[in-house]
């Protein structure tokens, strides 16, 4: 999941169009929305990459999660907590996004040591109806199979804007992807989003993966997607693990997947070593 930061908070309040008061990390942007979109037509962005363990398989790392960081002068890389805040509030994550998606595609067509990428999506970009027609026509301009390409939809849109997430869940699968549902088991289990949206992989909430040495309910949590998981026909990602005990209660417990910096650091894309 992109990591976020307070400046959303922050913004969310303001009423001042310009943003004149924003964190210190803006500063100088006058005109936050002709930076941002500059910044998508200029190509100011740098895609990095989280890989993805399988505790059993053949390949190890079989996915990957694709970061974005934007480039500034004074600041060599802007992580996304200091400017996708602004693209929400601006209502630009449909080109952020696009942007993502195109370039991503990019590196996949070109070959690359993980044979799969996953992609977040915002809800702005799930209400957006011409996306699936975007998406499909990058996979064949390029030629890359849409089972390279995993889309990340967060539990929240899943539960609040369901018919958008489902069309474009239902288009998405129709041309052999799959959809991952991000943050789940962050507050009660609810395996709708799941069967409704046809989902292949669930990404168990950082909140339950840090606990589940120290708290029984986030055990629970955890087994029941892992049974559930067996009967829908989906795997589990365990997300934020960064200690090596909970990895191994993690593998034991049946989780097929795991990702964070206890595994693999976040890495330039085109620099990724495996």
């Amino acid at each position: 999941m992109l990591a976020r930061s307070n400046v959303l908070a922050r913004i969310g309040a303001m009423e001042d169009p310009q943003l004149e008061s924003v964190d210190s990390e803006l500063a100088g942007w006058s005109d936050p929305v002709k930076r941002l979109r500059d910044a998508v037509e200029r190509d100011e962005f740098a895609l990095f990459c989280q890989p993805i363990v399988q505790f059993a398989g053949d390949e190890r790392y079989p996915m990957a999660e694709v970061l974005v960081r934007l480039r500034e002068e004074e600041r060599a890389l802007l992580p996304p907590g200091e400017f996708l805040p602004v693209f929400e509030h601006y209502k630009m994550m449909p080109q952020l996004d696009r942007w993502v998606v195109r370039h991503t595609i990019k590196r996949l067509a070109q070959g690359s040591r993980v044979p799969r990428f996953t992609v977040n999506l915002s809800g702005q970009t799930l209400d957006d109806e011409d996306f699936p027609r975007f998406v499909t026509a990058q996979l064949s301009t390029n030629q890359v199979p849409a089972e390279k390409l995993l889309f990340e939809i967060d539990e929240s849109d899943a539960l609040m804007r369901l018919g958008a997430c489902k069309r474009f869940s239902d288009a998405y699968r129709a041309l052999g992807g799959q959809i991952l549902l991000d943050g789940f088991g962050n507050r009660a289990v609810s395996f709708m989003p799941v069967r409704e949206l046809g989902v292949k992989f669930v990404k168990a909430d950082g909140s339950v993966c840090r606990k589940v040495l120290t708290s029984d309910t986030a055990r629970h949590k955890l087994n029941a997607m892992v049974r559930a998981g067996a009967l829908l026909g989906y795997s589990v990602v365990a997300e934020c693990v960064e200690d090596q005990d909970v990895l191994a209660r993690l593998k034991a417990m049946g989780v097929a997947y795991a990702q964070g910096f206890g595994i693999y650091q976040p890495h330039a894309i085109d620099s990724l070593k495996l």
